[in-house]
C-alpha cells in the first residue's frame, strides 16, 4: 500500500484522537519546512497555552508539536529519530524573528505500530531514558533537545481505536469499537477523517472486514459510514460495464444504458463518465 494512503489515514486518526480539543488545536498536514521538499508528517499548533489536552497522546503538547508517523512495515531507527529532531530544529529556526518559537515550546512525537526495541537501546546508550507514562506512550528524558514522546500504537489502550486500526494486523475488537464510536459522529470534518481511516484499514485488512460484515449490525454501520465510497465504487463499475457493452455489443451509449436499466435522471451523470 502506498505510503501516502497510510499517512492520510494517520492524520485523520490523530484528529479523531484529539477531537475533544479540536477548537484548541490547529492541524497542518505535511507542513513544508522550506522551499525544498522537506515536510513533517504533521504539525499541531496549540492555540491557547493554558488549555489541557484531554487525550493521552496530547498531554505532552506545548505550543508547537512536530509529529512523525511510521506506517506498517516502516522503520523507526536512530537515524529517523535524529531526522525528526532535525525537523523540529529547522522549524524552530524559521520563525519571523529570533526565538519566536522557543525550544521549550516545541515537542516531538514519533508514532509506530511496533515497539522500536533497537531504537530505545541506542537512545539509552546516548543517555536518553524512556518512561512509559501511559500504555504505549513513552516519554524521553535526559539528553533530549525537545520534550519527546514515542507512541507504540499496538500497546495503546482500547480508547485509541482510530490509531490501533491503522495496521495490517488490526484486531477485530478495535475495528468494532471504532465503527461503534464513529456511528455517532456528525461533524463533517470528523466524518471525513473517519472515512480516511476506514479506507486504509479496510484495504489493509480485507479478511477481517469481511468477517465483521457478517454481523448485520456492523455491516450496516460500516456501509453507512462508507456510503459515499460504496456509491462511487458502484458507479465506477456500472460505467465500466457500459463501456464493455458499447465495445463488445457495438451499442450506442443510450442503448447500453437502456440495457442496464439506468434511469433517465442518472443518464447524464453516466454519459459524463464515458
Amino acid at each position: 500500500m502506498e505510503r501516502k494512503y497510510w499517512h492520510s489515514a494517520f492524520c485523520g486518526a490523530t484528529e479523531l484522537e484529539l477531537k475533544q480539543n479540536k477548537a484548541d488545536l490547529e492541524f497542518e498536514t505535511e507542513h513544508i519546512l522550506n522551499k525544498e521538499p522537506i515536510k513533517m508528517d504533521m504539525l499541531i499548533i496549540k492555540k491557547q497555552p493554558d488549555v489541557t489536552i484531554k487525550n493521552e497522546i496530547g498531554r505532552i503538547f506545548r505550543g508547537h508539536n512536530v509529529v512523525e508517523f511510521k506506517g506498517s512495515g516502516d522503520d523507526l531507527s536512530i537515524d529517523v529519530y535524529h531526522k525528526v529532531v532535525a525537523y523540529a530544529c529547522l522549524y524552530k529556526s524559521m520563525g519571523r524573528h529570533i526565538d519566536e518559537r522557543p525550544a521549550k515550546d516545541i515537542t516531538v512525537t514519533m508514532i509506530r505500530e511496533a515497539y522500536p526495541r533497537e531504537l530505545f537501546k541506542l537512545l539509552e546508550d546516548a543517555d536518553i531514558c524512556s518512561e512509559e507514562k501511559f500504555p504505549g506512550i513513552y516519554y524521553l528524558t535526559g539528553n533530549v533537545m525537545f520534550p519527546t514522546q514515542i507512541i507504540v500504537t499496538r500497546q495503546l489502550s482500547d480508547e485509541h481505536a482510530s490509531l490501533r486500526i491503522l495496521s495490517k494486523q488490526a484486531h477485530e475488537e478495535d475495528v468494532r469499537r471504532f465503527i461503534q464510536e464513529a456511528r455517532i459522529a456528525t461533524e463533517p470534518g470528523d466524518l471525513q477523517n473517519i472515512d480516511a481511516v476506514l479506507q486504509v484499514s479496510v484495504s489493509a485488512n480485507e479478511v477481517l472486514y469481511r468477517r465483521v460484515r457478517e454481523d448485520h449490525v456492523m455491516c450496516q454501520a460500516l456501509e453507512d459510514l462508507m456510503q459515499d465510497k460504496i456509491v462511487e465504487k458502484q458507479e465506477q463499475q456500472t460505467a465500466k460495464n457500459l463501456k464493455e457493452l458499447m465495445k463488445n455489443m457495438k451499442l450506442t451509449a443510450e442503448q447500453a444504458m437502456q440495457a442496464l436499466g439506468i434511469s433517465d435522471s442518472d443518464k447524464p451523470r453516466y454519459m459524463a463518465m464515458l
